[in-house]
């Protein structure tokens, strides 16, 4: 089996990728195709960290704009990071998958809390380890998790799973006419105000020289050619690589 590029990476996935077809709640068919597509990054070798979203059962942003308190809010969406950790913990493990949900909100008797130590460790030990509940801080998004816990336990690279194959320079599902980047650098994406990460994920990672990977996570092989050098979708980098 050939082998794969990285040793460590972080899968960061929006909520609203589980929905599927749905406006709300988890497809039971998505999650299942996502959990295929992690199956093949451990079938790899690969030690696997996952950042979930919640948005596909509430967003803070959205629960603050329609008459709830923005801290209030963003702990529930919190939670709702939570669900779907559990719902894709669950699935994945009646593949043979052994994993860890660690907490960044103290709940024992549903998950660990988060150590990074401890995260680590497992990962060396080939678990997958589903990071849920951001970062346990309001205002902050699951973006900004992602590459926070991607830093923290020594990720060469951040895979955003998404519902298009790449990044735009405009909506594609809106305008069929948008150009899609193979390459893009941290200071293009904040310069053209294209909506990858939120901006201080964004900045969080540029500072850091964290590469990251956008791609359509719907194709179980888009994964599994990315981990094996293959390029997929569009890669942001510090700089453009030379030609």
């Amino acid at each position: 089996m050939p082998s794969a590029r990285y040793k460590r990476v972080l899968l960061k996935l929006s909520g609203e990728i589980l929905a599927g077809d749905q406006r709300y709640g988890i497809d039971p068919k998505m999650l299942d195709t996502v959990a295929e597509s992690i199956g093949g990054m451990v079938d790899l070798g690969v030690e696997t960290a996952i950042v979930i979203g919640g948005g596909n059962l509430f967003r803070g942003i959205a629960g603050s704009a329609a008459g709830v308190e923005r801290v209030s809010a963003d702990h529930m969406g919190m939670l709702a990071t939570v669900i779907n950790a559990l719902a894709l913990q669950n699935i994945l493990e009646q593949k043979g998958i052994v994993t860890r949900v660690q907490s960044a909100i103290e709940m024992k008797s549903l998950a660990e809390g988060y150590i990074r130590r401890k995260a680590i460790r497992h990962l060396e030990k080939k678990r997958v380890v589903l990071f849920a509940a951001g970062t346990g801080n309001p205002y902050f998004s699951t973006d900004t998790a992602a590459v926070l816990r991607a830093m923290e336990v020594g990720a060469e690279i951040v895979l955003k799973g998404t519902k298009v194959d790449g990044v735009y320079d405009r909506d594609p599902l809106k305008y069929p006419g948008a150009v899609r980047f193979d390459t893009l650098t941290f200071f293009e994406v904040i310069e053209k105000g294209l909506e990858i990460m939120d901006s201080t994920a964004m900045t969080l990672a540029m500072d850091n020289n964290l590469r990251l990977m956008v791609f359509d996570v719907r194709a179980t092989a888009n994964i599994k050619r990315a981990l094996l050098g293959e390029h997929v979708g569009t890669v942001i980098t510090k700089s453009k690589p030379a030609p």
